[in-house]
């Protein structure tokens, strides 16, 4: 796991009064700073050790490295889909996150993927939630990775996604455009539509098997908020159209038995570094 960077917003005190101020710091605590420290874990942003009674600067970064926390383990693991010098392509299951964050840290896609293949230079090219099956991207090596980035920064990746409703949405037979605004600050669950400028655009059809999704942009949450809105809200969506506790809480009790029927079934796209046309299809259902 890579070191967390705490990035100091006040200025006036010590480095460790800065640090408790932080989410990150404050579930350290102080007796587990003064240990890295004392360990020369705690450096700044060049790798130089960091003093907690040293006065602090706006802005000025941090990094440690935190205590990993009691995780449920996640029993389904990710497949290869494909592996090159470049990349590696898994399928992603269920329940897997796609990197560290908050409690979901050894239970990740990141994590297990450095740990199969000894690689600790992976890296996501993107994210899917945490809920979210299907397709995903990995560099293998840092100097490749800002060509594919820029690929999803410039729209230049086709993604088709596939989901069930209980809903029977008949009308969406011929497809429907939405087009919205989403956000989502920090600190909610919910991502919602707000007034001002479309930053939110999906293709929503009924098919056969259930509902294939084309989106064009990749606000968080976006196709879970456009679903619900249309009156189509994914099966064992814990948190549109409204939030079901009960129900979210299921995976960290052991329970993987009513996973999210969202799953990212196609990425395709022009390879920048080779120039070939690839198109990755997941089996998650």
């Amino acid at each position: 796991m890579d070191a967390t960077c705490v990035v100091l917003r006040a200025e006036g005190g010590t480095i460790a009064d800065a640090l408790l101020a932080t989410p990150v710091g404050a579930e350290v605590g102080l007796t587990g700073l003064a240990a890295r420290a004392d360990a020369g874990e705690l450096v700044d942003i060049d790798g130089l050790p960091v003093a907690l009674d040293a006065p602090t600067s706006r802005n000025g970064s941090v990094f440690l490295y935190r205590d990993l926390p009691d995780e449920v383990a996640v029993p389904f693991d990710p497949e290869i889909l494909y592996d090159d010098e470049n990349l590696v392509v898994i399928d992603k299951p269920h329940f897997l996150a796609t990197m560290p964050r908050g409690r979901h840290v050894t239970q990740t896609a990141l994590v297990r993927l450095r740990r199969e293949l000894g690689n600790d230079d992976l890296a996501p090219v993107h994210r899917l939630d945490r809920l979210t099956a299907g397709v995903l991207m990995f560099t293998r090596r840092p100097p490749v990775r800002a060509a594919y980035q820029e690929l999803f920064a410039a729209r230049r990746v086709h993604k088709e996604y596939r989901a069930q409703s209980a809903s029977p949405g008949e009308g969406l037979r011929g497809g429907t455009r939405v087009a919205n605004r989403i956000e989502k600050r920090a600190g909610e669950l919910r991502a919602r539509v707000v007034d001002g400028p479309v930053n939110a655009i999906s293709h929503i059809t009924r098919v056969a098997d259930g509902f294939h999704l084309v989106p064009e942009t990749g606000r968080t949450h976006q196709l879970r908020v456009h679903m619900a809105g249309l009156g189509v809200p994914i099966v064992d969506d814990p948190l549109y159209p409204q939030v079901r506790a009960e129900l979210a809480a299921m995976p960290d009790q052991g329970d993987f038995s009513r996973p999210l029927r969202l799953v990212a079934a196609v990425l395709a796209f022009t390879d920048p570094i080779t120039g070939q046309d690839r198109r990755f299809v997941s089996r998650r259902s």
